[in-house]
């Protein structure tokens, strides 16, 4: 089964649809189990949190659903988190990092990045010879290319500030301890090829499934394909691409969620900012340091900057 979302408000009990992940199966019977129950009902195929629950301090709440179908009976547990997110805007770019002492795409970086209150943190994911994710940049670590090489070796390789490379899922369980900041996860594409660069993809997906962090985690790449992959594995993930060759109405036409393009792409053709929000996605511009185009940007109504400078994008909006 899936979501449609999975956080809930105090002024919004609404959490989302539950659907089959199998196309063509109808799901009836639905039912919350366990304990929450307490906390979550049901009207039809819609989950929502119950009063006064909705007010509650909780981070997040674990529910299971049973639902029946014609090929028998589906269960699953999901987490639900009470959606206290900033929105401000601020996506610290591979973390905040570069003002901290910390190493870019470190889970020391993200924890500035939360520190700081920024909206999202972003990070980069590669996978290894023998399928295990591992989060840099570049497909190597000095030298060492990370699809080339097994697991055990990658995790022991050292970043500039002593940390090990990190997996994605250490740093997914470092970024679900927190409800304010969002993880803007950048899927790679594989200097091995498109085949590889899919394989990575449904690892990635069924990770934060297995991890139930789909209430923290939205998704970005440069490979288009990737996104459209991603987008049927779960039509409700929220998906931006990156490359900026793709207008407004052509990412719309494919349901994403959002456009995500160089600081360059935006300022030669700032009609596209308005194009792409009537046509309901988000857009956001990378990697925008200098204060005049933080200033440009936030005139021009952008709904997310990702930064190398978290610091000083904050005190311009704080200042406004």
């Amino acid at each position: 089964m899936l979501l449609s979302n999975y956080s809930y408000s105090a002024g919004r009990e609404l959490v989302g649809n539950i659907i089959c992940r199998e196309k063509g199966l109808t799901l009836s019977n639905i039912k919350v189990n366990g304990i929450g129950a307490d906390v979550f009902g049901l009207k039809g195929n819609q989950l929502f949190v119950k009063k006064p629950h909705n007010k509650t301090a909780a981070k997040w709440y674990d529910v299971e659903i049973t639902a029946e179908t014609a090929q028998g009976t589906l269960k699953d547990t999901f987490r639900i988190v009470n959606d206290q997110f900033i929105r401000n805007k601020v996506i610290a770019h591979r973390g905040a990092w570069k003002n901290t002492g910390a190493s870019e795409n470190s889970i020391a970086s993200l924890k500035h990045a939360v520190e700081l209150g920024c909206q999202g943190s972003e990070f980069d994911v590669h996978m290894s010879s023998d399928s295990e994710l591992f989060i840099h940049h570049d497909p190597d670590v000095n030298g060492i290319s990370i699809a080339g090489t097994p697991a055990a070796r990658l995790a022991q390789l050292k970043l500039s500030n002593g940390e090990n490379l990190p997996t994605l899922q250490a740093y997914i369980k470092e970024g679900m301890q927190q409800n304010k900041t969002k993880l803007i996860l950048e899927i790679k594409p594989s200097e091995l090829g498109k085949q590889y660069s899919i394989a990575l993809t449904h690892k990635v997906l069924n990770l934060i499934r297995d991890m139930k962090a789909e209430g923290w985690t939205e998704y970005i790449s440069f490979d288009y394909d990737v996104c459209l992959e991603l987008k049927k594995l779960d039509p409700y993930a929220r998906i931006a691409y990156l490359n900026g060759d793709k207008s407004p109405e052509e990412l719309a036409e494919d349901g994403l969620y959002g456009l995500d393009y160089h600081l360059g792409v935006l300022q030669s053709k700032a009609d596209w900012i308005s194009t792409a929000h009537q046509k309901n996605l988000t857009v956001n511009v990378w990697t925008v340091n200098k204060a005049d185009d933080m200033d440009w940007m936030l005139e021009h109504k952008v709904d997310f900057i990702t930064t190398n400078e978290p610091e000083l994008l904050l005190k311009k909006i704080k200042g406004k």
